[in-house]
Parts: C-alpha cells; sequence; structure tokens
C-alpha cells in the first residue's frame, strides 16, 4: 500500500512538472511573439518616422521673364541644385496666375531636392563636397530645415521622392472599400441569414455552407484572377478602376462576413425566437425585429473586421491593374486609381533611399488605419450589446 501511495505521489509531481513546464513554454511563446510585435513597430518607426519630415531651404526666387521660359534662371547658380525640380517647374504656371509676380524677387521657402533632405536626415546622398558645405551653411544660417511633410499627405504619387504622397492612393483606397461594402455587407448578411433562419438542412445547403468555408481559405490572389476574368474579361469593367478592385475586394471579403454573421446569429439564444413566435410574429418578423437587432454588433465587427482585411491586400489588386502610377486623385469610380498597399508595394521597388523612407511612412499610415478600424469595431460592438 505504501508503495502504491509513493507511486501515485511519484506521478502527481510528474505531471505537476510538466504542468510547469508548459506554462513556462506558453509564457515563453506569447513573450517571444511580443517581442517580435514591438521590434516591428520598433522597425517601422525608426525607418517610418522620417518620411514625416522634409527639408525645405530658404531662396531667392527673381520671377523674371526668362524665368518664365527658363525656370533654372529663377535661382542663382549656387542653389539650383538644391531646390526640387518639381519646384522649379510650377514657376512659370505661378508667373501666369499670378502676373504681379513678374519683375519681382522674393525670398521663400521651397522644397529641397531629395539628396538635400537625406544629407539633413544623416543618410548618404549624391551632393557634392561643395553642395554639401553650401547645405551646411544654410542651416548654420537657418535657411535649411526640416519641417513637417505636408506634401505626403497631400499629393500623389511621384518620380520625385520629395513630392510623392499617398493622397491619390489613400482616396483610392477609400473609394475601393466603399464599392466592397455596398456589395458584400448586404449580400453577406443576407446569404447568411437565409442559410442560418430559412434555409433547409439538406445536401444542396451543405455544400453551399462547405464552399463558403473554403472560400474563406484560398489565397487572395485567386480572388484576383477571378475578378480579371468575370469583372474585366467578361463584364468589361474598367482596368485598375475602384470599381473592379472593390467588386474584386468583394468577393474576398464575402465569405468572412456570411461566416461571422452566422456565428453571431446563433449565438442569440432560442428563447427570444420563441417569444417571437409565442406573441405571433411571422419568421421574417422574428429575423428582423428580434433576431437581427441582438446580433448586430456580432455582425457589424466581422464586416468591419473582413474590410479592415481586405483593405490590406495587395494581391488581387494587383492582378487587376491597381498599381498604376497615379499623381492626381481619382474623380470617378471608373477612372484609374491605386490603393495603398499597391502604393507601397510600388515604392518598395524604388532604389531611391527616400521611397524607402516613404514606404515605411506609408506602412505605418495604414497600421494606423487598420487598428482605428479594429478599436471602431471593439467600440460599437461594446455599445450595442449595452443597448441590448
Amino acid at each position: 500500500m505504501n508503495q502504491s501511495f509513493d507511486d501515485i505521489s511519484a506521478q502527481l509531481k510528474k505531471r505537476h512538472r510538466k504542468s510547469a513546464r508548459l506554462k513556462w513554454m506558453s509564457m515563453g511563446a506569447l513573450g517571444l511573439a511580443g517581442l517580435f510585435l514591438v521590434l516591428f513597430f520598433a522597425d517601422m518607426l525608426v525607418k517610418g518616422l522620417p518620411a514625416f519630415q522634409q527639408a525645405q531651404v530658404q531662396v531667392e526666387i527673381e520671377y523674371s521673364e526668362q524665368a518664365s521660359r527658363i525656370p533654372l534662371a529663377a535661382l542663382d547658380e549656387e542653389m539650383r541644385p538644391l531646390v526640387s525640380r518639381g519646384y522649379l517647374r510650377l514657376i512659370p504656371q505661378r508667373m501666369e496666375d499670378n502676373p504681379a509676380l513678374e519683375g519681382t524677387t522674393r525670398t521663400e521657402w521651397v522644397l529641397a531636392d531629395s539628396p538635400v533632405d537625406q544629407y539633413l536626415k544623416g543618410n548618404d546622398s549624391e551632393l557634392t563636397a561643395s553642395q554639401k558645405s553650401v547645405v551646411d551653411r544654410l542651416e548654420a544660417q537657418g535657411r535649411a530645415e526640416l519641417k513637417f511633410n505636408t506634401t505626403f499627405f497631400t499629393k500623389g504619387d511621384s518620380k520625385m521622392a520629395e513630392y510623392a504622397g499617398i493622397a491619390s492612393a489613400a482616396f483610392g483606397t477609400m473609394m475601393t472599400l466603399l464599392v466592397t461594402l455596398a456589395v458584400a455587407f448586404p449580400i453577406g448578411v443576407m446569404t447568411a441569414v437565409y442559410l442560418e433562419e430559412f434555409a433547409p438542412d439538406n445536401r444542396f445547403t451543405q455544400l453551399v455552407e462547405i464552399n463558403i468555408n473554403n472560400l474563406a481559405a484560398i489565397p487572395s490572389i485567386l480572388f484576383g484572377l477571378l475578378g480579371l476574368a468575370i469583372f474585366i474579361g467578361f463584364f468589361g469593367v474598367p482596368r485598375s478602376s475602384p470599381l473592379v478592385g472593390g467588386l474584386t475586394l468583394a468577393l474576398m471579403t464575402l465569405p468572412v462576413i456570411i461566416i461571422s454573421t452566422r456565428s453571431a446569429l446563433r449565438s442569440v439564444p432560442d428563447s427570444i425566437r420563441h417569444a417571437a413566435f409565442g406573441v405571433g410574429c411571422s419568421r421574417w418578423q422574428m429575423v428582423r425585429d428580434h433576431v437581427l437587432p441582438v446580433a448586430f454588433p456580432g455582425i457589424l465587427t466581422g464586416s468591419i473586421i473582413g474590410l479592415a482585411q481586405a483593405m490590406g491586400e495587395t494581391a488581387p489588386l494587383i492582378i487587376v491593374g491597381m498599381v498604376a502610377f497615379i499623381p492626381d486623385i481619382t474623380g470617378s469610380f471608373t477612372e484609374a486609381a491605386t490603393v495603398l498597399p499597391a502604393q507601397i508595394f510600388t515604392w518598395a521597388g524604388e532604389p531611391d533611399h527616400a521611397f524607402i523612407e516613404k514606404t515605411s511612412g506609408g506602412i505605418l499610415v495604414l497600421l494606423a488605419v487598420l487598428i482605428l478600424m479594429n478599436a471602431t469595431a471593439v467600440v460599437l460592438r461594446k455599445k450595442f450589446e449595452r443597448r441590448w
């Protein structure tokens, strides 16, 4: 008997040791995942925050007849290589819009060329030794400094790094998501309601459910191929437009919305359905007036998370051509546009170090929007849960 108690005690101690090891392994895995997340955000911040600053220099601009024909003539020879070529190209247009400028000389803060920006940020630049000495002198005089980069948020893509921004990509993303929401949300919710509340349990509905679950797990690039074949090839929707991008993302988001909506409907207690039937409601009245309001927080949360996932997708949008060079904001759902993930993908392939900064800056903006969308989903869920 004593031997058996000793065996039981030894087994218990062995189990406790295994449980303790499992606990510490789990905590270690969690800590390692958190460490990787911290390192990721730290790396993005270090690389991306410089994108929110842009070098500017204070120069004297001579608005003359010669400058209206040759913009380089507006600056002295020493300052010409330091000023952005994009700004110089605007000088004739400014003189045409404001004739009073002709014959005047003004001191203005203007965008510096990308190598000047990189030099002031402490990175390698293509400036010559003499140009670096000029920049050093201007910085000592307070005529060259880093300022908040408003261009990054107000301009579209550009071949000149100092003029490249995310405005056109952000607007294209918003238009694309509007199309996705308008198509995927009503179809997804109605499909889920039918399958959960009205459809009979037979082989056909079981086949539909299996296919919906399979569609939620397939690679997103296949939805891009489907969008290319159906919307562009068959229906003739304009390539690279927010319309075709939104429809393609709607195909990808539909399974997520259907599954999350069905889960929300299943979480509604059957007592609510029975009470509705008890007061004489039809099945449709029961779903519309009793089940859907209670399930709405879960439906809304799943839909927002699905849209957030769609917002971060790149592969299906590349297939339908939304990687075009778009310097201006798109004015229509059928015009060519790009989106933030595709814009970030394009910048990542540029050799200029300034575009590496803008790539990380764009990722930070995209992450901020995704975190905001997920936080909105949580807040709305809590709000509607308290109401009901």
